[in-house]
């Protein structure tokens, strides 16, 4: 059973299996949003995403990054990611056409960003999700 469906602008239906979100910046004791921090947050994120699906392919959605007019501090400029972070584990039919439809899926793990605690669903999701080149980057697998 999906969590949802995702309506890809290339006519793909893909299926969220699994989805993981938490506050971007959750735990954050010291310090401020910036740079070096948001690309920490990025690779760790999809270093998370790697050790929890490791048979299957991982893809980063780049993140939108905000730059609110705060001082800068030792860091540089204050960046600010999207409120959560997400990694989610999508399903579909088989990539390859020659492989039997009945034994054969394709799987990708993809890491995004939001605003928001919604699930993608849809042709609601975001044009970003939506956008994804499926055929280039998922794996097919056999059932």
């Amino acid at each position: 059973m999906s969590l949802s469906h995702i309506a890809l602008t290339s006519g793909r239906s893909i299926e969220l299996t699994e989805l993981r979100m938490s506050s971007t910046y959750g735990g954050m004791l010291e310090g401020y949003p910036c740079r070096p921090i948001n690309d920490m947050k990025v690779r760790g994120l999809q270093r998370q995403g790697e050790r929890g699906f490791p048979s299957t392919p991982v893809h980063l959605v780049h993140p939108s990054r905000e730059y609110p007019d705060q001082t800068a501090g030792a860091f540089g400029p204050v960046e600010v990611l999207p409120s959560v972070a997400c990694i989610g584990a999508f399903r579909s039919t088989a990539v390859a056409p020659e492989l039997d439809p009945v034994l054969h899926r394709s799987a990708l793990t993809v890491i995004w960003f939001q605003t928001g605690l919604e699930v993608p669903s849809g042709k609601d999701a975001d044009p970003v999700l939506r956008s994804i080149r499926w055929e280039e980057l998922a794996q097919d697998y056999e059932l």
